[in-house]
């Protein structure tokens, strides 16, 4: 006979879990038999944590207005000590008795880690130096029935944080910082867009045909007309028919699904911005781009220079343009320009030690770069001029057909962009795709 059971350690917390939350059951009850309740209404907030803290020379002696969530309880006697969380930060704030009177000391009482209150008083400096309020009234906003994950050890696990990302903003304040500047950064790319003439679209989700890119689709089901539909890939053929209408300059900035693997550089769903603009090639382009990210840094971070990783990264332009074989020669030291037959392509496959499933050139060319040259562009650069297989919507260069006018930015090792000149000749783009259905069947 097979049973689960949980490690001792989990059924361990699962009990601390439930006295815990027994407790404060017991608490609500308490305020709701005393006419207190325990959920509160609204609360005008004058002043967050933070500013009171940066301005406390002009604050001091002032009442003032904040709330947040309880993150630390100290108390001694009728004297108290809480401290207060809220999206700019933590400030201290000092319970009395005699200040707050009985009802309001009732509630403090009756307080936990993780509830939210409301509190107004006067901003002072403690004897041990420390900024404080000094609480006058208090209001329960809501209080918490479960208890906080344990900063050091309930919430270290990856995968929890990023299933649970509101645990996570509470216990490591830090995250908020990169939701502000995700925040920031998309308005930054409207902005910069806009002023450039670029009018910002919406297009549909749901395609009835999966189109505009290479990638599997979610597939889900309209019940009114009976037909199943595609979550979208990617918002390029709705774009590319406004650019046919007329709207010279567009872009969308919106959620796109690809029903593919998951890891620390592919999600499911993910917001993309897409660009399209008449009458440019993928240089206008790339100038748009570098130009575009060096502004984003510029409103967000305030430099264009930046750390991240331990790695010092500057994305002023102009940046480097770099052509894809020179680059694989330069990191691989193969020179894979010219026909290659199979022969060659199969011995040039073993010396990069590349798996079997490469067969042809454009196989060798991509997974050869893929392993030798991307992990080690660090800094901004551009690598240009890619092969016509594996670039079925770009336009053939001038100068060798066998080779298409399209770019892909690089920082830090990861492929941050893709643009190309669009191929606007139909009969050529017919040809390509006769060409990929003929491989298909082939194997």
């Amino acid at each position: 006979m097979v049973t689960n059971r949980l490690p001792p350690e989990d059924i361990q917390a699962a009990e601390e879990m439930n006295d815990q939350m027994q407790a404060r059951l017991a608490k609500k009850k308490e305020l709701d038999e005393a006419g207190i309740d325990p959920f509160g209404r609204s609360f005008e907030v004058t002043h967050r944590a933070t500013d009171i803290i940066d301005n406390f020379d002009q604050l001091e002696g002032q009442h003032v207005r904040v709330a947040g969530r309880i993150m630390a309880l100290r108390g001694h006697g009728k004297v108290g000590f809480l401290d207060l969380q809220d999206i700019s930060g933590r400030i201290q704030l000092y319970v009395k008795a005699d200040l707050v009177g009985e009802r309001d000391y009732f509630v403090y009482q009756h307080l936990d880690l993780g509830d939210f209150i409301g509190v107004s008083g006067e901003i002072f400096r403690t004897k041990r130096g420390e900024i404080s309020v000094k609480v006058e009234e208090l209001t329960l906003l809501a209080k918490a029935l479960r208890p906080l994950p344990d900063k050091w050890h309930g919430l270290q696990d990856v995968e929890i944080r990023y299933r649970h990302r509101y645990l996570d903003l509470v216990v490591n304040p830090k995250v908020k910082d990169t939701f502000i500047a995700r925040t920031k950064i998309i308005s930054s790319i409207r902005n910069f867009l806009s002023s450039r003439g670029f009018l910002e679209v919406e297009t549909p989700v749901l395609h009835s045909i999966a189109g505009g890119a290479n990638a599997r689709p979610f597939i889900t089901h309209h019940n009114a007309l009976d037909m199943d539909l595609y979550l979208r890939i990617a918002p390029e053929l709705y774009l590319k028919r406004l650019i046919v209408g007329g709207l010279e300059r567009v872009f969308e900035l919106g959620k796109n699904f690809r029903n593919e693997g998951i890891s620390t550089k592919h999600n499911p769903e993910y917001t993309m911005v897409e660009v399209y603009q008449a009458y440019a090639d993928y240089h206008e382009m790339m100038s748009l781009t570098e130009e575009l990210i060096s502004y984003v840094a510029q409103t967000v971070k305030g430099s264009t220079k930046f750390e991240f990783q331990g790695q010092l990264i500057d994305v002023t332009p102009p940046w480097p343009r770099l052509p894809m074989l020179d680059a694989i020669e330069q990191y691989a030291g193969v020179d894979l320009s010219g026909d290659l037959t199979t022969v060659q392509i199969e011995e040039y496959r073993k010396q990069l030690k590349l798996g079997d499933e490469v067969r042809t050139k454009a196989q060798l060319i991509n997974e050869a770069f893929d392993r030798y040259v991307e992990p080690r562009l660090i800094e901004p650069v551009f690598i240009v001029d890619y092969p016509v297989e594996i670039s079925p919507l770009a336009k053939r260069k001038a100068d060798d057909p066998t080779m298409t006018d399209r770019f892909e930015p690089y920082i830090v090792g990861w492929e941050i962009a893709n643009g190309f000149s669009e191929l606007n000749d139909p009969l050529d783009q017919r040809q390509r795709f006769l060409q990929q259905m003929e491989q298909r069947q082939a194997g």
